[in-house]
């Protein structure tokens, strides 16, 4: 069974040697809108988003650099090919690939990190931005805390020097999935079958160095970007939805209506009676604050 029926598939070359993958719905006209997924998951997370907003939208989910079926190239010392700056300028490059200069754009998780550099670095073509269980990543740098550290904790175990994290998951890479998507409050409930075997299918020593190397760049050059976006009192203009899980980490740890304001303008949003993985876990409220938001 298609998780996302009546949409087609195409790896999109999007400059630099870089290909990325996107499904794509089946509507040709309306406004375009892309979705971004988190770790370590791929675009399958909006199996039950997607489809509902394809009847109205010209919609993308792609597979960010590093993750699923796109790209992922060498890296290097600063990290650089894995900076939020270089995953936003794909999707970027995606979306005027297939015909989109302006769109509205969602983000779950890294997903929502790479949407807020995107939003910030390319201005003219992000319409409105809703990010996903995130505060913004300076914010959460700077006031980590012992009750953070514990819960987020591959945060920093990700962030050690290569090898060793690949080693490490790499020795049990069946285990370390469900390990990590299954520790939240709704354990493994939310992930239907399809989607897990992606996740599964997916989740290979390339792609978890890649992802190693995302979260390397979030604890370097990212925060090197976002304090000189700080420092010149760049924001994010586009209104902004921010939507986080109740019963989960960023509820407990941070005030996100408030770091979001920091670093946007037009900024609204709520908790949602959920853990991390919203799009599956409350797909129903999920759209429902989705269609008024977009509206």
């Amino acid at each position: 069974m298609s998780l996302f029926p009546g949409f087609r598939e195409e790896l999109v070359a999007v400059g630099g040697g870089i290909d990325i993958k996107a499904v794509i719905g089946p509507r040709r006209d309306g406004p375009a809108l892309l979705f971004l997924h988190g770790y370590p998951q791929t675009h399958a997370i909006w199996h039950k988003i997607a489809p509902h907003f394809a009847q109205r939208f010209n919609v993308v989910a792609s597979d960010l650099r590093g993750y699923g079926d796109s790209a992922k190239p060498a890296t290097t010392p600063d990290h650089a090919p894995y900076s939020k700056r270089a995953m936003a300028q794909d999707q970027v490059a995606l979306m005027r690939a297939l015909g989109h200069e302006r769109f509205l754009l969602v983000g779950h998780d890294r997903g929502g990190r790479v949407a807020h550099r995107l939003a910030v670095d390319h201005p003219q073509a992000v319409t409105r931005v809703a990010v996903l269980d995130i505060a913004p990543t300076l914010a959460m740098y700077e006031q980590t805390n012992e009750a953070f550290a514990r819960a987020y904790w591959h945060w920093f175990f990700l962030i050690l020097p290569a090898p060793v994290p690949e080693r490490m998951i790499g020795n049990d890479l069946e285990g370390v999935l469900p390990a990590k998507m299954g520790s939240g409050s709704a354990g493994m409930s939310p992930f239907a079958p399809e989607a897990w075997a992606e996740y599964v299918r997916c989740f290979t020593p390339p792609m978890v160095h890649a992802s190693c190397e995302d979260y390397r760049a979030a604890a370097s050059i990212d925060l090197e970007h976002d304090r000189a976006d700080r420092q010149a009192g760049r924001k994010v203009r586009a209104p902004l939805l921010a939507l986080w899980g109740a019963r989960g980490v960023v509820e407990k740890c941070f005030k996100p209506l408030d770091e979001w304001r920091r670093v946007a303008d037009d900024v609204r949003g709520a908790a949602l009676p959920a853990g991390h993985y919203l799009p599956e876990e409350v797909p129903e409220l999920v759209i429902q604050e989705l269609e008024r938001f977009l509206q």
